[in-house]
């Protein structure tokens, strides 16, 4: 009975010790996260689009925000993380008209699709705005697009971001506004289509 009970001891030491290899082996083979780098602290002059493609959303609106301080838009603020109705950063422009922007951090080859015009454009209403865009670090779907120049959502790309790097480095403020301020590519004559208006009837 003594040496029953040894041996079950044992082999219970065995598989213990067994599942601490086990579970120690897999923990190696697992990926390391990786923390993003914090930006809170840099210059604004001293960040890249390289430092952009590695930000998180989260830093990517923090960064926009700092942008429209450093251009003068003091009022500029980050809504909530959660329940933003559409706008991730709100802010008045030189003739007093408020402006909200849904930022978009995305990889190159990852272009923003319509949801994001949507969002923004349905956000104008709660926060009595008067202009709307989207910023992103990548590029923009033909149908966000479209979906904007119908609606007069303001589109900027990451050439765009580009610009804004740029004229932050050389300090030109009025740069910065200008690119942030501009009009949007509207389009008027899309409903005087023909061929647009046959091909809408017919998937009626």
């Amino acid at each position: 009975m003594k040496e029953d009970l040894e041996h079950t001891i044992i082999i219970a030491g065995i598989i213990v010790l067994l599942l601490l290899l086990t579970l120690r082996f897999f923990h190696r083979l697992r990926p390391k996260t990786v923390a993003s780098p914090n930006y809170s602290g840099v210059a604004l002059r001293d960040i890249t689009i390289q430092d952009i493609d590695r930000m998180e959303g989260q830093q990517f609106e923090e960064y926009i925000t700092r942008v429209l301080r450093e251009a003068g838009y003091v009022d500029a603020y980050q809504t909530h993380v959660t329940g933003d109705y559409g706008a991730d950063v709100v802010f008045t422009d030189r003739s007093g008209q408020r402006n909200i922007i849904q930022t978009k951090r995305y990889d190159t080859d990852i272009p923003v699709n319509l949801e994001a015009v949507q969002q923004v454009y349905t956000a104008k209403n709660y926060y009595q705005a008067k202009k709307t865009m989207v910023i992103t670090s990548s590029t923009y779907r033909e149908s966000a697009e479209t979906l904007a120049g119908v609606n007069g959502v303001l589109l900027l790309d990451r050439h765009d971001l580009i610009q804004l790097i740029d004229a932050l480095r050389k300090n030109d403020v009025e740069w910065v506004k200008n690119i942030l301020e501009r009009d949007p590519r509207i389009i008027y004559s899309f409903w005087d289509d023909p061929e647009y208006t046959r091909l809408i009837n017919k998937t009626k």
